[in-house]
């Protein structure tokens, strides 16, 4: 039981009694934390950096586009119907999701196209069309998959690995589905045809992982896709943003926009609030951060000693690849581009290894293609296209300059989007804005410019990660991208249903 001498401390006010949490950061595992906070009776106060919530999953307006900054995949959307539940409430009554159907397109170098879809029977023809050979070892691959996603989401994914005893307790499992073989190893015991290996595996990537040594137990994405579904919000990504912020200001919440925390307060050993770099102090009876693992405890612990996540410890942690992003808007349409395209380079493990091993910015890349006005006319003025274009990046630990290469990287892709899938590009831009790896590190604050913090390889899984109850400080907690379960929307979101395991009930602070 925490004991919050000090009404002040506990969040007490006039016209608010309730215990009060603090949640820095208002990414998804920010704003789902602040939801649960909420329906577990404290008063919650969510402060963010920037001048708007989302942190990656903020959005923009230029020219008349509007533009998602940050994730565009929405999976497993009963993650966060939870939510919505938990304020006695719809996910429909808020957002409109659309369900996508093929979810995505890969293309390859060579031009050839392979159509993902949740149809058994229209994937087992993509299949077929690649190799007719391969279609019983997808189905049994499939089969994998599924027992991987039980193993590995169901399992482990709203669990809490505070102990090593269990991380032990989740080893058999692990063992049986040998978590210790990569994704693209797994995909390759059952699949020949190298094209289709790359497809049914690169989706580490839209979790920071290299699919060459993330975990097999990934391939989860598979199954979780197929039963689930690939869904569009409408309005952007962003528009679940504002949903959850509704929940929070529901339920008698606050988000602070433009207060950056500079340190979390201890006192013997225990957060006791914050302190923002303009040098308000903020005092909570719990304390959760969804900024960047590293970050919070490198610099908003700095002051405070550190058994495990040590200076040291946290250099020496593998991180994710960066990402440099394009966001375009264009004065005509391509109406054969789908929503969501996976455009192969002509290499992919040589590709990998530059990015996340070599830390190299090569001359070749693979792209994500996002175009959102392919399903919703209002992220784009009429007759326009709305776009961005995703590039894995080495982090900084890497030597490229961005601020002299990201005009000659951006023309590039522009010049190789124009010579495939969107003829005659560099004629109809109207409006451009980049992001690159710097802006991962200035403006959202995660260390190296990894665009999704510490890399999820099997030494770096679960126990493994910073926990989800800090090891460090009482009554400190992390949610999102650097804590278990990992990166993506379903894993951000869970980390925040951990916190009903680790949290107590705001009744038990007195």
């Amino acid at each position: 039981m925490m004991t919050a001498h000090d009404p002040l401390l506990a969040g007490g006010t006039a016209a608010d009694q309730r215990p009060h949490a603090i949640v820095i950061g208002s990414g998804f595992g920010g704003l789902a934390a602040a939801v649960r906070l909420g329906a577990r009776g404290y008063r919650v106060t969510v402060l963010e950096k920037l001048d708007q919530p989302g942190g990656r999953a903020s959005q923009f307006r230029q020219d008349g586009f509007t533009f998602d900054a940050g994730p565009t995949i929405i999976t497993a959307p009963f993650i966060f119907e939870e939510l919505w539940e938990l304020c006695g409430r719809k996910l429909s009554d808020d957002v409109s999701l659309v369900s996508l159907d093929p979810f995505y397109t890969v293309r390859f170098d060579d031009g050839r196209e392979f159509r993902a879809s949740a149809n058994d029977a229209a994937m087992e023809a993509e299949i077929a069309k690649f190799s007719p050979d391969d279609v019983a070892g997808y189905r049994s691959y499939l089969l994998e998959s599924e027992r991987c996603f039980k193993a590995g989401f169901l399992g482990m994914i709203d669990k809490s690995y505070a102990s090593i005893g269990s991380m032990v307790r989740a080893l058999p499992d692990l063992v049986m589905r040998r978590a210790d073989r990569s994704v693209y190893k797994l995909v390759s015991k059952y699949i020949r045809n190298e094209q289709l290996r790359q497809a049914l595996s690169f989706h580490p990537l839209f979790i920071g992982g290299n699919p060459m040594r993330s975990s097999g137990v990934l391939s989860l994405i598979s199954y979780l896709e197929r039963e689930y579904g690939v869904h569009y919000a409408k309005g952007g990504t962003h528009s679940l943003v504002q949903g959850i912020v509704k929940l929070i200001a529901g339920q008698g919440g606050e988000i602070r926009t433009g207060a950056e925390v500079g340190q979390i307060t201890v006192h013997n050993g225990r957060a006791t609030g914050v302190q923002l770099e303009n040098g308000e102090t903020i005092p909570a009876a719990v304390v959760v951060s969804n900024a960047d693992a590293g970050w919070t405890y490198s610099k908003l612990l700095a002051n405070h000693p550190r058994k495990r996540w040590t200076d040291r410890k946290i250099a020496r942690a593998k991180y994710s690849m960066s990402l440099f992003v394009w966001y375009f808007g264009i004065n005509r349409r391509y109406e054969d581009v789908p929503h969501h395209t996976v455009m192969m380079g002509p290499r992919f493990a040589g590709l990998l290894h530059d990015i996340f091993d070599a830390k190299h910015l090569a001359e070749d890349f693979s792209l994500y293609l996002y175009r959102p006005s392919a399903s919703d006319a209002s992220m784009a003025p009429e007759g326009c296209d709305s776009f961005y274009v995703l590039a894995p990046v080495p982090n900084l630990d890497g030597e490229t300059d961005w601020e002299s290469m990201a005009e000659p990287y951006r023309r590039r892709i522009e010049a190789h989007l124009s010579a495939t899938v969107l003829p005659g590009l560099e004629d109809h831009v109207v409006t451009s804005k980049v992001m690159t790896p710097a802006d991962f590190r200035d403006r959202l604050l995660s260390l190296k410019g990894a665009a999704f913090g510490i890399e999820p390889v099997i030494t770096q899984l679960a126990w493994f990660r910073p926990h989800n109850a800090s090891e460090e400080v009482e009554n400190l907690f992390l949610v999102g991208a650097g804590t278990h379960p990992g990166a993506g929307l379903p894993g951000v979101v869970s980390s925040a249903k951990i916190l009903d395991k680790v949290v107590p009930h705001a009744s038990t602070v007195n």
